[in-house]
């Protein structure tokens, strides 16, 4: 089961898209190989990821997505927050539109629950090629 949940009205994206993008990220999952078990979006603003990246991780510093991972070798599932304030500064930043971000950062999601990493410039840009090649399947 694939879920979101949000302070405000969730983005058009999950309300009028839902399903294709739940297709997408089942598709995204089964490229990796691995099915989908439970993945519960929280779309949240900068606080409350602030909040969580402090109080779960040791981190005192804003970030556009947290992600933690329950997944088994053949199945995703896990808790994904997305800072939906840094959504929009990205794709304000990048010059693209705020349902491509919102695209990118969800799936940057699934791509951690799969076991990709970006803590070092080579996993970053590894994680950027996977990020691309997913988006492509949109």
């Amino acid at each position: 089961m694939i879920d979101f949940e949000s302070q405000e009205s969730l983005p058009r994206l999950v309300t009028e898209e839902r399903s294709r993008l739940e297709r997408w990220i089942r598709r995204v999952a089964a490229g990796y190989g691995y099915s989908v078990g439970n993945i519960h979006y929280v779309l949240c603003d900068d606080e409350q990821e602030l909040a969580v990246n402090r109080q779960f991780l040791g981190h005192d510093y804003y970030t556009d997505i947290i992600t933690f991972s329950y997944s088994t070798p053949t199945t995703l599932s896990g808790d994904i927050f997305v800072s939906t304030d840094m959504v929009k500064e990205n794709a304000r930043s990048m010059g693209i539109d705020e349902e491509e971000e919102l695209r990118r950062i969800l799936i940057h999601g699934v791509l951690h629950l799969t076991g990709q990493e970006d803590k070092t410039p080579d996993t970053r840009q590894e994680m950027t090629r996977k990020e691309n090649a997913a988006l492509a399947l949109w």
